[in-house]
């Protein structure tokens, strides 16, 4: 699954995590931490959408 941040567009994939922050590959977006920003703007987890492919 992948998230996409509603400001500037910045991808999470659930499948790929965000080793450059620490966060594994496979976890989930509901299970990253409370206070995960978007790496590009700064905005928080409720900022983000669900990608459909």
């Amino acid at each position: 699954m992948k998230y996409v941040c509603d400001l500037c567009g910045w991808e999470y994939d659930e499948e790929l995590g965000y080793p450059e922050n620490g966060i594994e590959a496979g976890t989930k977006f509901e299970d990253l931490p409370d206070d995960f920003t978007c790496p590009l703007c700064g905005v928080d987890k409720d900022n983000f959408s669900e990608v459909n492919e």
